[in-house]
């Protein structure tokens, strides 16, 4: 499946207050989700798969480090279970060599094409990510108002936005 995403990532202390206001403003909680991403030596982008007990998928995407809403060309493949996700990581592992892992504890949030989490990432601490999820870059521009009107609404501030990835922050930490 082929996606089209406006994202950001943000530090956040106030993880109890944003859940109160996403819950407010009509968000569905899908659940609370131990997952661990295995990402992958590869020559470009990024391919992580994810194995949790609510999501597990193998993901490729594109994206750039910005901090503030950016754009993410996304492939994913759902998978079957958790049983398979670990199989196909440790083969993963084996073919292309693990670059890191990210273990991390997220709550879910859906209100309608956007997601929601907030994440508890071991050896980082505690985040909120939004994503505008869209089918393709041409509905880039509504993707990036709803991003920022999320983020406005969430309490956002400039300097809480983080551009790089777990997997950068945990790399560069050496672990």
């Amino acid at each position: 499946m082929q996606k089209h995403l406006v994202e950001i990532k943000a530090r956040t202390h106030r993880s109890a207050e944003q859940r109160k206001l996403l819950l407010a403003g009509g968000a569905e909680f899908r659940g609370t989700d131990h997952q661990v991403d295995h990402y992958f030596h590869v020559p470009a982008g990024r391919l992580k798969l994810r194995h949790g007990t609510i999501e597990q998928s193998l993901i490729f995407y594109q994206r750039a480090n910005q901090a503030g809403p950016k754009d993410s060309a996304v492939s994913l493949t759902v998978l079957p279970g958790e049983a398979v996700a670990q199989s196909l990581a440790a083969t993963l592992g084996r073919a292309l060599g693990t670059w890191v892992c990210v273990d991390k504890r997220r709550e879910i949030f859906f209100i309608g094409n956007v997601k929601f989490h907030l994440d508890e990432v071991l050896g980082l601490g505690h985040f909120l990510e939004i994503e505008a999820i869209g089918e393709s870059a041409a509905e880039r521009e509504t993707l990036l108002a709803q991003c920022e009107a999320y983020m406005a609404y969430l309490g956002v501030a400039q300097e809480e936005l983080v551009e790089r990835s777990y997997s950068d922050l945990l790399a560069e930490r050496g672990e």
